[in-house]
């Protein structure tokens, strides 16, 4: 790969951020059924950029060095426009009957998706700065999106306060970094690491770095701020929140450590065990208590950080391989989950206790079961989707020798089993609530892809495994 101003390998970016000034303007001069109309746009611009990225020339390096696009940008960003996607399907009826229904919202989901897609291709600290900050402004607008809504606007606040601290933080780790290596180029952080010895200022603007991309995937102990935001945000955007910002992250985080870093594995190494095993366990433990199913949600999705870091912790191509199967699996049960969550109305209002699931068995047989896929399947109880994922970020941890970390993540899906099968418990079992509204043939469609996929995920695993193999190699550099 050469490095020149290469900007045709930044088409699918370019083309989302003029799609993206091209939706606000639509929304602005079109008065009725803007809403609709932007989203079906964006829609649209979703899959003609995700079409450009499968079709782009990887690799290739652009914008002397900044960016870079190869097979692991490709995959990574693949997930991303899915995942977006799929929020934006989850949060057409449910914006409509809340009333924030405003052509922002696609908007600000399509200019997160730019930033994020910047993220995973940044080959220099300023660069990810860049993408990272983008994606971020647009996710704490959108947290707050239901202005007349108190939980919304304390969501809203807590996000940015404690996101504007976790840049602050990875922009210190940054200059540490800058200063101690003399670059901001992830080939000039490595080649200064790889002359050694590593300097005590560059290990500790890593940790630095590292702490503030904890943050963004919602990792112990950097999680505060997680269950709040998830539970106040409108329910489509904490799915939006939990599949799509958080891949993005996970994929940055993945690039940092194994690229500049990567010759640094020692250092960093028992801070991914520390972090991977605090998520795990807080994730297991602190969402048995947890009434507003949200809330527990949000646990459930520090623990699964936790086993996708697993994967990290080994360092090797096997155990990238793993985090990029178990997050792609992560985001379409996830998707699966929330949109069982959205179908939660009664009487027009919308209903988030895990109690208002009681009898649902019995009132709506079909979400039930779609519910109970998806929680067997986070659970990791074979033969569904997830029980793969967490299969192959052990295995890997397991032949890196970092058996004890598998041990413990067992343990912990053990002990999370706990309050996923008592949602199971609470919908066959307990007396029955009312019956819900009718389900949106939009959420209907969600919710029943994303059942097929986890359910039927053992009959074709190969492809998405071997998809995920070539962008482990990519990034490794095997």
């Amino acid at each position: 790969m050469e490095s020149t101003l290469n900007w045709h390998a930044a088409i699918p970016e370019l083309a989302l951020a003029c799609l993206g000034m091209a939706a606000l303007m639509l929304g602005v001069f079109m008065r009725r059924g803007a809403t609709l109309a932007v989203t079906m746009f964006t829609l649209a611009s979703l899959l003609l950029v995700a079409v450009l990225v499968l079709a782009a020339d990887a690799p290739a390096v652009a914008f002397d060095g900044l960016f870079v696009l190869d097979d692991f940008a490709v995959f990574t960003k693949v997930l991303v426009l899915l995942a977006a996607a799929l929020g934006l399907v989850l949060a057409l009826d449910w914006n409509e009957k809340e009333r924030i229904d405003r052509f922002e919202y696609p908007v600000l989901v399509l200019l997160a998706t730019v930033g994020m897609m910047a993220m995973v291709s940044a080959n220099d600290l300023m660069s990810l700065y860049l993408g990272l900050e983008l994606s971020s402004l647009s996710l704490y607008v959108l947290a707050a999106i239901h202005r007349d809504d108190l939980r919304a606007t304390e969501a809203g606040l807590k996000y940015f306060v404690l996101g504007a601290l976790a840049s602050g933080m990875l922009l210190y780790g940054s200059s540490l970094v800058y200063g101690f290596s003399g670059s901001t180029r992830f080939a000039g952080i490595a080649a200064a690491i790889e002359a050694g010895p590593v300097s005590l200022g560059l290990i500790t603007g890593l940790c630095f770095v590292a702490a503030g991309l904890a943050f963004k995937v919602s990792a112990v102990p950097f999680h505060m701020w997680t269950p709040d935001v998830y539970e106040g945000a409108p329910t489509p955007v904490t799915a939006f929140f939990s599949i799509a910002p958080k891949l993005a992250a996970v994929g940055l985080l993945l690039r940092v450590m194994t690229g500049p870093f990567g010759d640094a594995a020692g250092q960093w190494t028992q801070i991914i065990v520390l972090i991977a095993i605090a998520s795990m366990l807080l994730g297991a433990f602190a969402a048995i208590g947890q009434s507003n199913i949200k809330r527990l949600m949000a646990y459930s999705s520090i623990g699964h950080v936790g086993y996708a870091l697993v994967g990290l912790a080994a360092g090797t191509e096997e155990g990238i391989r793993g985090v990029l199967v178990y997050m792609a699996i992560y985001i379409v049960m996830n998707a699966g989950t929330f949109g069982c969550i959205v179908a939660m109305r009664r009487e027009g209002r919308a209903s988030e206790r895990i109690e208002d699931l009681a009898g649902l068995g019995a009132t709506a047989p079909g979400l039930a079961f779609a519910l109970t896929v998806f929680m067997f399947s986070m659970a990791g109880i074979p033969p569904l989707a997830g029980f793969f994922g967490k299969f192959y970020v052990f295995m890997a941890a397991v032949q890196a020798g970092l058996w004890p970390l598998a041990v413990i993540g067992v343990l912990a899906s053990v002990v999370s089993a706990f309050y996923y099968l008592r949602i199971v418990k609470v919908m066959y079992f307990d007396p029955a609530q009312p019956a819900f509204d009718p389900r949106p043939a939009t959420v209907g469609v969600v919710v029943a892809g994303t059942t097929l996929f986890t359910a039927l995920f053992a009959l074709a695993p190969a492809p998405l495994v071997a998809a995920a193999g070539t962008a482990a190699r990519a990034l490794v550099g095997v």
